[in-house]
């Protein structure tokens, strides 16, 4: 169950229409999750820096359970969310950042338990 966190400053009318449905399709064949497993949030017009400037950018934050746990895993995700990153957002690499965080089952409240019983 991918979460993803993408915040952006660019204006909402700077970012292309259904992102987010784009960016859960996107997600879910660079991780080998179900499309309908994974959830996205997506924030644009916030007040940010990368690299110390407030000149366009964006961060994404990626959890999961079990695809996201090792530099080699992330590696190549990394890779391939940068290729879809720079392409939607028409930003520059080295103006997005990609966070990475494994999640355990017992993180996450799904139907009144957590996914380690479901």
């Amino acid at each position: 169950m991918p979460f993803l966190e993408l915040d952006t400053n660019l204006p909402a009318d700077r970012v292309p229409a259904g992102l987010e449905k784009r960016l859960c399709a996107a997600a879910a064949a660079i991780l080998g999750k179900p499309e309908n497993r994974v959830n996205a949030t997506l924030r644009p017009g916030l007040a940010m820096a990368v690299n110390g400037s407030p000149e366009p950018c964006a961060q994404l934050l990626v959890s999961s359970i079990g695809v996201v746990g090792t530099a080699e895993e992330n590696r190549g995700h990394s890779a391939r969310l940068f290729e879809f990153l720079t392409k939607e957002l028409g930003l520059d690499q080295d103006r997005i950042i990609i966070r990475f965080f494994p999640l355990e089952p017992w993180q996450i409240g799904k139907k009144g338990t957590v996914m380690t019983f479901l």
